[in-house]
C-alpha cells in the first residue's frame, strides 16, 4: 500500500468551525502547504494534510493515460478519501470541509472532488486540471450544489495547458459548481499573492 503516511495536522478540531484539507504538489510536502491557510483567511480552521510517498502522488504527467499512473493514482485518491473521512469522523459536515491543492495536488484535488461531487465548503486548485489523457465523463457524478470552486493558473504553464483547464471547467459546471477561473499572463509555476487573495475572496468570503 502506498500513500499511507500519517496526516499532518494543525489546529484543534474542537475549536474549529471548518476543516481545510491541503494537498501538496510533486516534490512538495504537507509542511509547504500549511502556511497557506493563514494567507487564505480561513478563520478558525483545523487543517489536515496527507503526505505522498516519496513526495509524489503519481509518477507521470496528469495528462498521461490513466493506466500509466496506476496503481499510484487510486492510492492517492484513497489517501484523500481517508483525509475526508477523518474530518467527518471529527464532526465536520461536508459543507464545512474545504480543499486546497497546488500543481499535482491541485489535479488530485479536482479529480477527487469531481468524482465525489457534493456540497463542500469550497475547493481551490492552484494550477491544476482533471486527470487523464482524455476525460471520462462517467467518472464524474454527483452534484456540487453551488460549492464555490476556484481554479487559477498562468496562461502558458509548462505543466497544465489551458485546454485542460477549459475541459475541467466544463465538467465542473455540469456538476453545478460555482466556478471561477482566473488565468494570469506570464505567471510562473507557483502560487502568487494575487491569486491567493482572489481564491480567498471567492471561497472563504
Amino acid at each position: 500500500m502506498i500513500h499511507t503516511n500519517p496526516l499532518v495536522q494543525s489546529g484543534t478540531p474542537e475549536l474549529a468551525d471548518k476543516a481545510v484539507i491541503l494537498i501538496h504538489g510533486r516534490g512538495g510536502s504537507p509542511e509547504d502547504m500549511l502556511p497557506l491557510v493563514h494567507h487564505l483567511n480561513a478563520g478558525d480552521a483545523w487543517t489536515l494534510a496527507p503526505r505522498a510517498s516519496e513526495n509524489t502522488w503519481y509518477p507521470y504527467s496528469f495528462m498521461a493515460p490513466e493506466t500509466q499512473n496506476q496503481p499510484w493514482l487510486d492510492a492517492a485518491l484513497s489517501a484523500v478519501d481517508r483525509t475526508v473521512s477523518a474530518a467527518v469522523q471529527a464532526g465536520f459536515a461536508y459543507e464545512h470541509i474545504y480543499f486546497t491543492g497546488f500543481s499535482q495536488g491541485a489535479c488530485l484535488t479536482l479529480e477527487y472532488t469531481a468524482r465525489n461531487a457534493r456540497r463542500y465548503g469550497g475547493i481551490i486548485a492552484f494550477t491544476g486540471g482533471l486527470i487523464g489523457a482524455t476525460l471520462h465523463k462517467d467518472h464524474y457524478t454527483g452534484d456540487f450544489a453551488g460549492t464555490p470552486i476556484h481554479i487559477s493558473a498562468g496562461d502558458n504553464d509548462p505543466h497544465v495547458p489551458l485546454s485542460r483547464i477549459e475541459e475541467t471547467a466544463e465538467t465542473i459546471r455540469s456538476l453545478h459548481g460555482d466556478l471561477k477561473t482566473i488565468i494570469y499572463p506570464g505567471k510562473p509555476h507557483s502560487i502568487s499573492g494575487e491569486e491567493i487573495e482572489a481564491a480567498s475572496r471567492h471561497v472563504f468570503g
